[in-house]
């Protein structure tokens, strides 16, 4: 039996650091700091990066052609944002399910999916469509698409 491997998921993207910011604000993943700097408990990792690559002499034009995210617990895969000229034309044939209502079921559990739906469109998501529960198959989930049109799961 071999080693697992780590992984990250990356996503394709007009605007690297607004999607990240969208994606960190719906995990609770935050920003890492810039290789080699020391960040405040306090400090801005966007604010650092922009003061690296500056210092660094990457032009202005090019400062958001990439972001990541990281679990601060070290529990789920690292994110990172590129991006790229073309814009999103079709269905995502791999997506992210959030698990926002964990161990719960029926009603309070469709309860819980809406309030953190609510949460999420305040954000800056879109809700798409509400399934309900079906069981054995389906305990219910909710479909929606982050600021730039990739679905994701609520369930």
């Amino acid at each position: 039996m071999g080693m697992s491997r780590e992984f990250q998921v990356t996503f394709d993207t007009a605007d690297p650091r607004s999607l990240s910011t969208f994606w960190r604000d719906v995990l609770g993943y935050v920003h890492p700091g810039p290789p080699g700097v020391e960040l405040a408990a306090d400090a801005d990792p966007l604010e650092a990066w922009d003061r690296f690559l500056e210092d660094a002499g990457v032009p202005e034009d090019r400062r958001n052609s990439a972001s990541a995210l990281v679990d601060p617990e070290e529990k789920g895969p690292r994110l990172f944002f590129q991006q790229v000229p073309e814009a999103k034309r079709a269905k995502n044939r791999l997506h992210l399910d959030v698990r926002a209502a964990p161990g719960l079921e029926g009603d309070e559990r469709m309860a819980a999916l809406e309030a953190e739906c609510a949460r999420l469109v305040a954000l800056g998501a879109a809700r798409v469509q509400r399934f309900e529960p079906a069981p054995p198959t389906s305990l219910g989930f909710i479909v929606m698409t982050d600021p730039e049109g990739n679905e994701f799961c609520l369930d």
